[in-house]
């Protein structure tokens, strides 16, 4: 399934779907990760100022994958502003 990752509320409900239907608990994720359960607690809230790096190691223990789109390898520029996303002109797509 494919979730279009939009706010940092988006990243919360993936991470606390996943992790419910992995049968985990807040605490049980948090030691496997190696973070404190209030910043998961944080993160499955949405909370903007969680840290990326922490949240992408718990995505990984998930299983979980971030993909970005827009942008090749080779940087031909084609991101925000380059006639990509939702039409309100955001270059959120």
């Amino acid at each position: 399934m494919m979730t279009h990752i939009r706010r940092a509320e988006d990243i919360g409900r993936s991470v606390r779907r996943a992790r419910k239907g992995q049968g985990l608990t807040q605490e049980q994720l948090a030691s496997t990760s190696g973070v404190g359960v209030r910043y998961l607690r944080e993160l499955e809230q949405g909370k903007e100022s969680c840290h990326i790096g922490k949240a992408l190691i718990v995505l990984s223990m998930l299983g979980l994958t971030l993909e970005l789109h827009g942008i090749s390898e080779d940087g031909d520029g084609r991101g925000l502003g380059a006639g990509r996303g939702n039409g309100d002109g955001s270059g959120w797509g």
